[in-house]
């Protein structure tokens, strides 16, 4: 499985229990993010702690649920970033846009 989704009230944390986010697995994280919309849920956490690459296809995955929260009023918040990754989203100027804490406690503390 390579997104865990827990929810709780109107909030949602997904792990990601991948090494590399990128276009063969990406499509799958839109999908759970479609269907955390579906149910209504507009508060999302995505915990990226055990990914340590991400490519334009990933990034294109986290924008979608910045979009999605941002569109129903919601929050959504990253957090538990690799180096290269926090890297790649810092050269993207993506930490301008999105909500980054270092763990998940800081991020559901942010929702």
């Amino acid at each position: 499985m390579d997104f865990i989704v827990s929810r709780n009230s109107g909030t949602a944390v997904v792990k990601t229990n991948i090494e590399k986010l990128n276009a063969s697995n990406a499509s799958g994280l839109k999908a759970e993010l479609i269907i955390l919309g579906r149910d209504s849920i507009n508060n999302i956490v995505i915990d990226m702690a055990l990914t340590k690459y991400c490519d334009s296809s990933g990034l294109s995955a986290l924008l979608v649920a910045n979009r999605m929260c941002k569109d129903t009023n919601g929050k959504f918040v990253l957090c538990g970033l690799m180096p290269n990754v926090q890297k790649l989203i810092e050269i993207a100027q993506l930490d301008k846009v999105l909500n980054i804490t270092a763990n998940q406690e800081e991020a559901l503390a942010n929702i």
